[in-house]
């Protein structure tokens, strides 16, 4: 989990700037700093949790494995379509 601090934060451009479409630089820096943090502290992959993180961050932003639930689940919706 990101610093207490941050998530109050964090929280904000979710729901007051991805959620409206919106997507801004300095928003996509304070996410990275999260991850980096989060790197630091001993993470070796963060989880985007909420639908809307990765359209703001994606893997060239930062050295740390990304796991993108959205992406996640549609890839493992196609495989579960496409079975035999």
């Amino acid at each position: 989990m990101p610093d207490t601090p941050n998530i109050a934060e964090l929280d904000r451009i979710i729901f007051d700037e991805l959620c409206h479409g919106e997507l801004h630089e300095r928003s996509r820096r304070c996410y990275v700093e999260a991850i980096e943090a989060l790197a630091a502290r001993g993470a070796q992959g963060v989880i985007l949790g909420c639908t809307e993180i990765g359209l703001l961050v994606t893997p060239p932003d930062t050295g740390v494995a990304l796991y993108d639930t959205t992406r996640l689940h549609v890839e493992a919706a196609v495989e579960y379509a496409l079975a035999e």
